[in-house]
Protein backbone atom coordinates (compact mmCIF):
# COMPACT_ATOMS: atom_id res chain seq x y z
CA UNK A 1 0.00 0.00 0.00
CA UNK A 2 1.61 3.39 -1.05
CA UNK A 3 1.61 6.20 1.44
CA UNK A 4 1.17 8.90 -1.73
CA UNK A 5 -1.52 10.57 -2.71
CA UNK A 6 -2.58 9.59 -5.69
CA UNK A 7 -4.32 12.82 -8.02
CA UNK A 8 -5.70 12.70 -11.41
CA UNK A 9 -6.01 15.51 -12.80
CA UNK A 10 -8.04 16.16 -16.02
CA UNK A 11 -7.26 18.94 -18.16
CA UNK A 12 -10.50 19.61 -20.19
CA UNK A 13 -8.11 22.06 -22.55
CA UNK A 14 -8.49 21.02 -25.80
CA UNK A 15 -5.51 22.31 -27.56
CA UNK A 16 -2.17 22.06 -26.56
CA UNK A 17 -0.33 23.92 -25.44
CA UNK A 18 -3.20 25.00 -22.99
CA UNK A 19 -3.69 27.34 -20.59
CA UNK A 20 -5.87 24.95 -18.09
CA UNK A 21 -3.08 22.74 -18.41
CA UNK A 22 -0.41 24.86 -17.28
CA UNK A 23 -2.65 25.60 -14.31
CA UNK A 24 -2.66 21.75 -13.72
CA UNK A 25 0.83 22.20 -13.40
CA UNK A 26 1.32 24.03 -11.53
CA UNK A 27 -1.35 22.95 -8.91
CA UNK A 28 0.62 19.48 -9.36
CA UNK A 29 3.74 21.02 -8.22
CA UNK A 30 2.94 23.07 -5.60
CA UNK A 31 0.90 19.40 -4.19
CA UNK A 32 3.78 17.69 -5.09
CA UNK A 33 6.17 20.23 -3.29
CA UNK A 34 3.71 19.75 -0.04
CA UNK A 35 3.37 16.01 0.10
CA UNK A 36 3.87 12.65 -1.78
CA UNK A 37 1.72 12.58 -4.32
CA UNK A 38 1.45 9.90 -8.10
CA UNK A 39 -0.30 11.94 -10.83
CA UNK A 40 -2.08 10.51 -13.99
CA UNK A 41 -2.78 13.38 -16.37
CA UNK A 42 -6.17 13.27 -18.12
CA UNK A 43 -5.47 15.32 -21.48
CA UNK A 44 -9.07 15.78 -22.85
CA UNK A 45 -7.24 17.25 -26.08
CA UNK A 46 -5.48 13.89 -26.45
CA UNK A 47 -8.47 11.75 -26.28
CA UNK A 48 -11.18 13.54 -27.60
CA UNK A 49 -11.85 11.96 -30.78
CA UNK A 50 -11.82 8.80 -29.37
CA UNK A 51 -14.34 9.55 -26.44
CA UNK A 52 -16.47 11.37 -28.57
CA UNK A 53 -17.26 8.54 -30.47
CA UNK A 54 -18.77 6.94 -27.24
CA UNK A 55 -22.17 6.96 -26.55
CA UNK A 56 -21.73 4.02 -23.49
CA UNK A 57 -18.99 3.37 -21.41
CA UNK A 58 -18.61 -0.32 -23.39
CA UNK A 59 -17.80 1.63 -26.17
CA UNK A 60 -15.21 2.89 -24.86
CA UNK A 61 -11.25 1.80 -26.56
CA UNK A 62 -9.37 0.57 -23.81
CA UNK A 63 -6.88 3.71 -22.96
CA UNK A 64 -10.14 6.56 -22.37
CA UNK A 65 -11.63 3.57 -20.48
CA UNK A 66 -8.24 3.11 -18.16
CA UNK A 67 -8.73 7.02 -17.48
CA UNK A 68 -11.93 6.50 -16.33
CA UNK A 69 -11.02 3.88 -13.70
CA UNK A 70 -7.85 6.15 -12.78
CA UNK A 71 -10.29 9.06 -11.92
CA UNK A 72 -12.93 6.45 -10.42
CA UNK A 73 -9.42 5.29 -7.74
CA UNK A 74 -8.63 8.68 -7.39
CA UNK A 75 -7.82 9.96 -3.59
CA UNK A 76 -8.02 13.35 -4.82
CA UNK A 77 -9.25 14.89 -8.36
CA UNK A 78 -8.12 18.19 -9.99
CA UNK A 79 -10.61 19.11 -11.86
CA UNK A 80 -10.30 21.71 -14.92
CA UNK A 81 -11.92 22.85 -17.86
CA UNK A 82 -11.54 26.09 -20.27
CA UNK A 83 -14.63 28.46 -20.10
CA UNK A 84 -16.91 27.70 -23.40
CA UNK A 85 -20.28 29.70 -23.13
CA UNK A 86 -20.62 30.20 -19.47
CA UNK A 87 -19.44 26.11 -18.66
CA UNK A 88 -17.10 23.57 -19.05
CA UNK A 89 -16.63 22.36 -22.34
CA UNK A 90 -19.58 19.83 -23.64
CA UNK A 91 -16.44 16.90 -24.07
CA UNK A 92 -15.40 17.33 -19.96
CA UNK A 93 -19.22 17.03 -18.85
CA UNK A 94 -19.57 14.01 -21.29
CA UNK A 95 -16.43 12.47 -20.08
CA UNK A 96 -17.86 12.83 -16.44
CA UNK A 97 -21.04 10.99 -17.40
CA UNK A 98 -19.06 8.21 -17.94
CA UNK A 99 -17.75 7.86 -14.68
CA UNK A 100 -19.88 5.59 -12.40
CA UNK A 101 -22.32 7.57 -9.89
CA UNK A 102 -20.54 6.16 -7.01
CA UNK A 103 -17.21 6.34 -7.98
CA UNK A 104 -16.39 9.51 -6.52
CA UNK A 105 -18.28 9.74 -2.71
CA UNK A 106 -16.09 12.10 -0.49
CA UNK A 107 -13.52 12.35 -2.84
CA UNK A 108 -11.58 15.73 -2.35
CA UNK A 109 -11.83 17.83 -5.87
CA UNK A 110 -9.52 20.58 -6.64
CA UNK A 111 -11.99 23.06 -9.14
CA UNK A 112 -9.99 24.71 -11.83
CA UNK A 113 -11.19 26.79 -14.94
CA UNK A 114 -9.40 29.34 -17.24
CA UNK A 115 -11.57 32.14 -19.26
CA UNK A 116 -11.13 34.74 -21.30
CA UNK A 117 -11.95 37.27 -18.83
CA UNK A 118 -12.89 37.73 -14.60
CA UNK A 119 -16.46 37.67 -15.74
CA UNK A 120 -16.18 34.06 -15.79
CA UNK A 121 -14.77 33.46 -12.67
CA UNK A 122 -17.91 32.31 -11.21
CA UNK A 123 -18.04 29.20 -13.47
CA UNK A 124 -16.18 27.02 -10.94
CA UNK A 125 -19.44 27.79 -7.73
CA UNK A 126 -22.07 27.63 -10.69
CA UNK A 127 -21.36 24.92 -12.89
CA UNK A 128 -18.57 23.14 -11.73
CA UNK A 129 -19.40 22.68 -7.82
CA UNK A 130 -22.77 21.16 -8.81
CA UNK A 131 -21.39 18.42 -11.09
CA UNK A 132 -18.88 17.48 -8.29
CA UNK A 133 -22.19 17.77 -5.62
CA UNK A 134 -24.13 15.08 -8.30
CA UNK A 135 -21.33 12.67 -7.16
CA UNK A 136 -21.19 13.55 -3.70
CA UNK A 137 -17.50 14.40 -4.13
CA UNK A 138 -16.02 16.57 -1.71
CA UNK A 139 -15.45 19.95 -4.03
CA UNK A 140 -12.54 21.62 -1.68
CA UNK A 141 -13.15 25.35 -0.73
CA UNK A 142 -10.82 26.71 -2.83
CA UNK A 143 -11.08 26.53 -6.50
CA UNK A 144 -8.30 28.25 -8.98
CA UNK A 145 -9.88 30.45 -12.02
CA UNK A 146 -7.18 31.90 -14.53
CA UNK A 147 -7.81 34.61 -17.30
CA UNK A 148 -5.96 35.29 -19.89
CA UNK A 149 -4.64 38.23 -18.48
CA UNK A 150 -2.69 35.66 -16.15
CA UNK A 151 -0.65 34.12 -18.82
CA UNK A 152 2.50 35.10 -21.24
CA UNK A 153 0.77 33.02 -24.37
CA UNK A 154 0.56 29.77 -22.59
CA UNK A 155 2.77 30.08 -19.19
CA UNK A 156 1.84 31.53 -15.75
CA UNK A 157 2.99 34.95 -15.36
CA UNK A 158 0.92 36.26 -13.13
CA UNK A 159 2.49 36.24 -9.14
CA UNK A 160 -1.61 36.50 -8.20
CA UNK A 161 -2.36 33.01 -9.81
CA UNK A 162 0.68 31.71 -8.45
CA UNK A 163 -1.00 32.88 -4.80
CA UNK A 164 -4.39 31.28 -5.92
CA UNK A 165 -2.66 28.32 -6.81
CA UNK A 166 -0.62 28.23 -3.25
CA UNK A 167 -3.50 29.22 -1.08
CA UNK A 168 -5.81 26.70 -2.66
CA UNK A 169 -3.05 23.90 -1.95
CA UNK A 170 -2.89 24.96 1.62
CA UNK A 171 -6.05 24.83 2.10
CA UNK A 172 -6.66 21.28 0.82
CA UNK A 173 -4.30 19.84 2.92
CA UNK A 174 -6.35 19.74 5.83
CA UNK A 175 -9.04 17.89 3.98
CA UNK A 176 -6.23 15.88 2.55
CA UNK A 177 -5.29 15.00 5.91
CA UNK A 178 -8.25 14.36 6.95
CA UNK A 179 -8.60 10.76 7.18
CA UNK A 180 -8.71 10.03 3.56
CA UNK A 181 -5.92 7.89 2.64
CA UNK A 182 -6.62 5.30 1.14
CA UNK A 183 -10.16 5.23 0.59
CA UNK A 184 -9.43 4.24 -2.94
CA UNK A 185 -8.90 1.04 -2.27
CA UNK A 186 -12.55 0.30 -0.49
CA UNK A 187 -14.32 2.15 -3.42
CA UNK A 188 -12.65 0.15 -5.55
CA UNK A 189 -14.49 -2.69 -3.59
CA UNK A 190 -17.78 -1.17 -3.68
CA UNK A 191 -17.66 -0.71 -7.18
CA UNK A 192 -16.81 -4.28 -8.41
CA UNK A 193 -19.52 -5.71 -5.76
Amino acid sequence: MSNRLNVVAVSGGLQRPSRTLAVVEGLLAALGDALPIETHLVELGQIAPRLAGAVLRAQLPADVEAHIKAIESADLIIAASPVYRASYTGLFKHLFDLVHHEALFDVPVLLTATGGSERHALVIDHQLRPLFSFFQARTLPIGVYASDADFDGHAIASAALDERIALAVTRALPWLHAGRLPASSSRAATLAA
